[in-house]
């Protein structure tokens, strides 16, 4: 019987990876990535030679069950992301689904993922809080949010450099002028900062200056 491994891959740095992901993937007998151009640019770094299949959100539904059959088979597969953990914001979800209910094994490896060190960096309240990835873009984002604002742990939210300072005007609107915020951007990149202060302060500071990179944004809970 094969084995689908989940392994993390670096968020920026290509240090941060651990000594059993890159064993895994030289190991493996196929690596599932979401693209192949980003991930082939790590395999290169670490010099490792595995062949790869490209597995992204516009193609896993028709091929979930196909890499299944494969690991039925006795294949090992190796799924890997973009950049952090499978599955978070990222494809996974239906191939790990698709091999617990056939009874296949499954095994995710502990590593990079990038709400967490945005979350700690904010100096706001971890000992609880809730991950919302991407808010709805459209359809039901309002009622997302009108949700959190009675949630009183931390929040953490992905967003798109374009749409962040709209973000964070929606953000203020329903949760409040003061309400405590960061903004972590390019993390463990050569350009990585984290911005603090009220959602005001922040909506004037990125409505002004503008921002690129990959983002993260932390809100405080309802007191």
């Amino acid at each position: 019987m094969g084995k689908l491994y989940v392994i993390p891959t670096p968020v920026g740095n290509l240090e941060d990876i651990t000594f059993r992901a890159l064993r895994l993937l030289k190991e493996v007998d196929l690596i599932l990535a979401e693209d192949t151009r980003t991930t082939s640019v790590l395999l290169k770094h670490y010099e490792v030679r595995t062949p790869m299949m490209s597995h992204h959100k516009f193609n896993e539904h028709k091929t979930v069950e196909q890499v299944a059959d494969r690991i039925e088979s006795g294949s090992v597969v190796g799924l890997v992301s973009d950049a952090g953990t499978p599955g978070i914001s990222d494809p996974g979800f239906l191939l790990v689904r698709c091999c617990v209910q056939r009874g296949l094994e499954v095994e995710c490896l502990p590593g990079a993922t990038a709400f967490v060190p945005a979350l700690v960096d904010s100096g706001l309240p971890n000992d609880r809080f809730c991950f919302e990835g991407f808010l709805p873009q459209k359809k039901g984002r309002q009622t997302r949010l009108n949700l959190l604002s009675e949630e009183s742990r931390t929040m953490v939210f992905y967003e798109s450099p374009f749409r962040l300072a709209k973000t964070l005007q929606q953000l203020m609107e329903v949760l409040g002028n003061e309400r405590k915020a960061s903004v972590s951007r390019e993390i463990s990149k050569k350009f990585e900062e984290t911005r603090r202060g009220t959602l005001q302060e922040l909506v004037a500071h990125y409505t002004e200056h503008g921002v690129k990179g990959e983002l993260v944004i932390v809100v405080a809970g309802k007191d």
